[in-house]
C-alpha cells in the first residue's frame, strides 16, 4: 500500500531552491563554475587511449535536471514515490537522483551485486511503487514478479535514447514542485549486508547536507577540482561541492575487474585531483603505477574505504602520489563520516602498533561526532555504561549524518539505536577503543569476534595485524574451525598467500605456518592462533571487493585439513 502523505502546497522552482531539499546545492553554485565540466563520461581502450568522450557543464547539468524533473512528472511519478532506481553511472543516475530528490519521490538505492537472494529480499521489501532503471532492471522485475509486485509505475531508462528523451522536454515553465524540510525524507540506500541481511538506512535531507558540509571542511575540498569516484553513489557529493565528475570506466558489479591502465589514463587527462576507491582498487593501480613508473601528480587525496587500509598501501602510495595523500575516512552507510586519518599520521605514529597487533587507528572523532565504547552486551532500551579508557567494547557514535532509522524494521532500529536523555546515538557493530590522545582503535566487527574454549575473546584486526606484515601474505582472516561434535571451536587463521607463494604440498603448507608463527615471534608477538587453512582467494564484499566474509569462510574451511603446529 502506496503510504499516505500529508499534502503539501506547490512551490514555484525559484522558490524551491530556498529550502532544506540537498539537490538545490547544484542550483546554487556560483556563476563562474556554471560553465565548468561538470560530469565527463569517457571509454578507452586496453592500453589506456581514449576513444571517445562527452562532457556536460554544470549549466548543462543543471538544465537537465529541470528537463528530468518534467518528464518523471509527465510520466506520473510525484510527491512520496518510492522510485526503485537501477540506473548505470553517470548522467542517469546523477540527473535522475537529482530530479527524484527534487521531485520530493524518495529513490530507492540496491547495490546489485549483493547476491540475486539478498537482492530479491531487499527489493521486495522496498514495497517501492515506482522502478526507473535501464531495460535489463525491467527485464529483471518481470524475471522475479513477486519481488517486484508493488511497482506500479515503470520509466525505461534507454542509455542511448535518454539524453535526447531529456532533449525533446519542453522547459517553457520551470516545474512546480514541493517545499523539503531539513527531516523530511530524502532517499533509501541500502547496506551491502556483508554481516547479516541488507537493510534500507533511511536519509533525511538534513544528512545528506550534513555529510556534504564535514566532507567538504574536513577534506579542504575546494570548488572546481576533479573526482574521479570508484562507488558510483559518490558521484553524488559532487556537483553539490562544486566538483566535476569524471565517471571511471569500471564494472561497478565486478570492481575488482579493473583495468588499472583505464583509471590510470582517465586521472592524468582530466587532472583528477581526487578519488574514492577501496584498498583492492587502490593495490591494483598501486601496482600498475609501479610497473610503469607512473607518479599521479595530480592527485591532492586519495580516499580509501570499505575496508581498513594496510599499512603497505600507504607507504605504496607516498612515491605515486608526491603532491598528495591517501587518507582514511571511517563510518559506516548509517553514519559517514565518523573520523578520518591521514597516511602521514599512519605512519608516523600508528602503523607500528597495528603491526603488533594493537588495532588499526582511524583517527580522531570530527568536532561535530561524539564516539563512546560500550560493553557488548549493553540492551539498547538500558542505561549505557561507558567502558574506561583504553578498554575494548562496541563503539557508539552521535553526529549529524547518524540515521535515525532502517526503512520499515523497527525491531533492528531498536537494535541498533539508543536513545538518552539529549539525543540518539548509533551502534556500529565494530570493536573498537579510545587511546589517551583520543584516537579512536578500530579492532573488528562485533559479529566477528572469535571465542576459544577458555571463554577469551579475540578480535580479528588485533590478531591479524602481525600475520599482515609477513611478506608473502596477500590477506588472512582470524575464525573459528569446529571440529565435528565439539561444542567450541579453536582459533584459526585463514590464509590468503601471494601468487607466487602458494604452498602446494602438506609440508609446504607446515612449512609456510611455521615461517608465520616464527615471524611474529621474531616481533615479540605471541599469537593463540595454532591452526592454519590456505586459501587461493577469499570470499569478499562485491561492493568494495575489501570486506572478508569471515563467517561464509568458517563454513569453507570445514571441508579442509589444518594445518597445526
Amino acid at each position: 500500500m502506496k503510504e499516505i502523505l500529508p499534502a503539501h502546497d506547490l512551490i514555484d522552482w525559484e522558490e524551491a531552491i530556498g529550502d532544506a531539499n540537498v539537490a538545490n546545492h547544484l542550483f546554487r553554485l556560483e556563476s563562474e563554475l556554471r560553465g565548468n565540466p561538470g560530469l565527463i563520461t569517457a571509454t578507452w581502450s586496453r592500453s589506456g587511449k581514449l576513444k571517445r568522450e562527452t562532457q556536460w557543464t554544470f549549466g548543462e547539468l543543471q538544465e537537465k535536471v529541470i528537463q528530468c524533473v518534467l518528464l518523471l512528472q509527465r510520466q506520473g511519478l510525484c510527491h512520496g514515490d518510492r522510485v526503485l532506481l537501477m540506473v548505470r553511472p553517470g548522467l542517469e543516475l546523477i540527473t535522475l537522483c537529482f530530479a527524484l530528490f527534487r521531485l520530493g519521490a524518495i529513490p530507492i538505492v540496491i547495490d546489485p551485486g549483493m547476491g540475486i537472494s539478498k537482492f530479491k529480499k531487499a527489493v521486495a521489501h522496498s514495497q517501492s511503487i515506482g522502478l526507473v532503471g535501464i531495460p535489463l532492471a525491467h527485464w529483471v522485475s518481470r524475471l522475479f514478479p513477486r519481488s517486484f509486485e508493488s511497482i506500479q509505475k515503470r520509466i525505461v531508462v534507454h542509455p542511448r535514447k535518454f539524453l535526447s528523451a531529456l532533449t525533446e522536454v519542453e522547459t517553457h515553465d520551470a516545474p512546480r514542485v514541493v517545499r523539503a524540510e531539513s527531516t523530511d525524507l530524502a532517499a533509501v540506500l541500502f547496506t551491502s549486508g556483508s554481516t547479516g541481511s541488507p537493510k534500507g538506512v533511511c536519509y533525511e535531507h538534513g544528512m545528506f547536507d550534513a555529510q556534504i558540509q564535514l566532507l567538504r571542511r574536513e577534506l579542504k575540498i575546494e570548488p572546481g577540482e576533479v573526482d574521479l569516484p570508484m562507488l558510483p553513489i559518490f558521484a553524488l557529493f559532487n556537483p553539490a561541492m562544486g566538483m566535476t565528475t569524471v565517471i571511471p570506466q569500471i564494472n561497478p558489479s565486478r570492481p575488482a575487474s579493473v583495468n588499472p591502465a583505464k583509471i590510470v589514463a582517465a586521472i592524468e587527462r582530466y587532472n583528477v585531483t581526487n578519488s574514492f576507491g577501496s584498498p583492492v582498487l587502490w593495490r591494483k593501480i598501486g601496482d600498475h603505477c609501479g610497473r610503469e613508473g607512473i607518479q599521479l601528480k595530480s592527485l591532492r587525496r586519495i580516499l580509501v574505504a570499505g575496508a581498513a587500509a594496510p599499512t603497505q598501501l600507504y607507504r605504496q602510495y607516498q612515491k605515486i602520489i608526491p603532491n598528495g595523500e591517501m587518507v582514511s575516512p571511517y563510518g559506516a552507510t548509517e553514519c559517514l563520516p565518523v573520523s578520518l586519518i591521514s597516511g602521514g599520521k599512519v605512519l608516523g605514529q600508528t602503523a607500528e602498533l597495528t603491526d603488533i597487533g594493537e588495532g588499526i587507528c582511524v583517527g580522531k572523532p570530527l568536532p561535530e561526532v561524539q564516539v563512546k565504547i560500550i560493553s557488548p552486551a549493553t540492551d539498547s532500551s538500558a542505561e549505557v555504561e561507558e567502558q574506561p579508557q583504553g578498554a575494548i567494547g562496541e563503539i557508539l557514535v552521535h553526529g549529524p549524518s547518524v540515521t535515525r532509522e532502517y526503512d520499515r524494521l523497527p525491531a533492528a532500529t531498536a537494535k541498533a539505536k539508543i536513545q538518552d536523555e539529549k539525543q540518539l546515538w548509533h551502534r556500529m557493530g565494530d570493536m573498537g577503543y579510545l587511546d589517551p590522545e583520543g584516537l579512536l582503535w578500530f579492532c573488528g566487527r562485533k559479529v566477528e569476534m572469535v571465542q576459544d574454549r577458555d571463554e577469551c575473546y579475540y578480535f580479528t584486526e588485533k590478531v591479524e595485524g602481525p600475520f599482515l606484515t609477513h611478506p608473502q601474505v596477500k590477506r588472512c582472516a582470524l575464525t573459528s574451525w569446529n571440529r565435528k561434535n565439539d561444542a567450541v571451536g579453536e582459533l584459526a587463521l585463514v590464509v590468503q598467500p601471494e601468487a607466487d607463494y602458494w604452498p602446494s604440498s602438506k609440508s609446504d603448507k607446515l612449512a609456510f605456518a611455521q615461517s608465520l608463527e616464527s615471524h611474529i615471534m621474531g616481533m615479540g608477538v605471541n599469537s593463540p592462533v595454532k591452526v592454519f587453512f590456505f586459501m587461493k582467494s577469499f570470499p569478499v564484499d562485491v561492493r568494495h571487493n575489501a570486506k572478508i566474509h569471515r563467517l561464509t569462510l568458517q563454513k569453507m574451511i570445514l571441508k579442509q585439513i589444518p594445518v597445526k603446529l
